[in-house]
């Protein structure tokens, strides 16, 4: 494959140019985003915000007058923008290890750290590429302790576990409309909250923190509508590999990684036109979960007959939305995959390193042992689901990892 034809590496949905002209037609109707989520879901109380970070700080300022404790526990392996959120808000975090052979926290090591530890307020669970985690045993943890619950739903929009919606199991949940990340606004988030009392103090507090923004606002505006021109193999290439090969060039590797975080995130108020762009594509959602997972059953029937390859799978009772599959290649040569991964056909990595790993983090989390974490970050490789994968583009590239291994 060529710059020509770039599959991106995650499941996004795409957005017309037809999409936007919408807004200014009679096509516009009148309903809203904040319902189409609260209906999915099946839950109260939703707000819109900018990005799931965002939502993921509202949720964090709103614990703190929940209770005197400030410990905060995160999955060991997530996005270094969860512990960015939450030290914003002025809360400590420690990190969990998560299992050895998928994305889930360790159970017995929560257990532990609940513990030993009575200053634990909250603990975030990662519902990480769109496989939910077991509900069940962290609620059995934490239940007793008066420790909340908060669902990192960023990547799993639509997932299931014994029958309910991913998102309505903790106290707060928030999901991310980042572009990529299925369902998009190009940058956005929503949050919930179980509690009506708890939906009103995180209500008060969006209200307060939130400010506008038109100018941060219009650059999300003008990504949008990039995104809804360049989002396709023939001119993906140029916003996605293309940067990464400047920041290559340039020496910045975790910008070239696309993993380059601050603290200082916009928490800017979301135009009525953003939340009308996810509002009108709110409907193919169920359909592009369907494709999506009978995309990640033609990898597991490629890819499990191999010895050291694990592809992450959804648990029993369990509906995962896999916007991508996960794949531990266990005897796997960074060095020797990257040229794969460069060659546009959907295989990429997903974060980098462990969380204390992150120079950026230093300071920001708890120390804290996690070695499984450390072994996921060097031997997880992430395959497309995405619309434009085509069944001998799954072939290919499993041939073609397999034959590395």
């Amino acid at each position: 494959m060529s710059f020509w034809r770039e599959i991106p590496p995650t499941a996004g949905l795409p957005v017309s140019i037809r999409d936007i002209a919408a807004f200014f037609s009679k096509e516009r109707d009148g309903g809203s985003l904040e319902r189409d989520f609260t209906s999915f879901l099946d839950v109260a109380y939703t707000r819109v915000t900018c990005s799931g970070t965002a939502g993921l700080y509202f949720i964090a300022e709103t614990l703190k007058a929940l209770s005197p404790k400030r410990t905060v526990i995160i999955p060991a392996f997530t996005c270094p923008l969860v512990p960015l959120a939450i030290a914003r808000a002025g809360l400590k975090v420690q990190v969990c290890d998560i299992r050895k052979d998928n994305f889930d926290i360790d159970a017995t090591e929560l257990e532990r750290l609940c513990r030993e530890n009575n200053d634990i307020l909250a603990v975030v669970v990662n519902h990480l590429g769109g496989l939910p985690s077991d509900m069940e045993a962290i609620a059995g943890i934490v239940q007793n302790r008066g420790i909340l619950i908060v669902e990192d739903c960023a990547q799993s929009l639509g997932a299931e576990y014994k029958g309910r919606k991913v998102g309505t199991f903790g106290d707060f949940a928030f999901f991310s409309m980042a572009a990529g990340k299925g369902l998009t606004m190009y940058e956005g988030g929503v949050v919930t909250a179980k509690l009506s009392n708890h939906a009103r103090l995180l209500d008060q507090n969006i209200d307060a923190l939130e400010r506008k923004d038109p100018w941060e606002e219009a650059k999300r505006i003008t990504g949008l509508c990039g995104y809804a021109v360049f989002y396709r193999p023939s001119l993906f290439w140029f916003v996605y590999r293309l940067p990464e090969i400047f920041w290559q060039w340039a020496g910045h590797k975790m910008k070239a990684l696309s993993e380059d975080f601050a603290s200082d995130f916009p928490i800017q108020k979301v135009s009525l036109f953003r939340k009308f762009i996810g509002h009108r594509n709110f409907h193919t959602l169920e359909s592009a979960i369907g494709s999506q997972r009978q995309k990640a059953e033609v990898y597991k029937k490629a890819l499990q007959r191999y010895p050291g390859i694990i592809v992450v799978q959804e648990a029993p009772g369990a509906r995962a939305t896999y916007p991508y599959v996960a794949v531990i290649v266990d005897a796997a040569d960074p060095v020797a995959m990257q040229p794969l991964e460069e060659m546009g056909i959907g295989l990429s990595r997903s974060f980098s390193r462990a969380v204390p790993d992150y120079e950026d983090l230093k300071g920001v989390v708890l120390p804290g042992a996690c070695p499984n974490a450390r072994f996921m970050a060097a031997h997880l490789w992430t395959f497309s689901t995405s619309q434009f994968m085509r069944p001998d583009d799954i072939q290919k590239v499993s041939d073609r990892v397999t034959k590395r291994c």
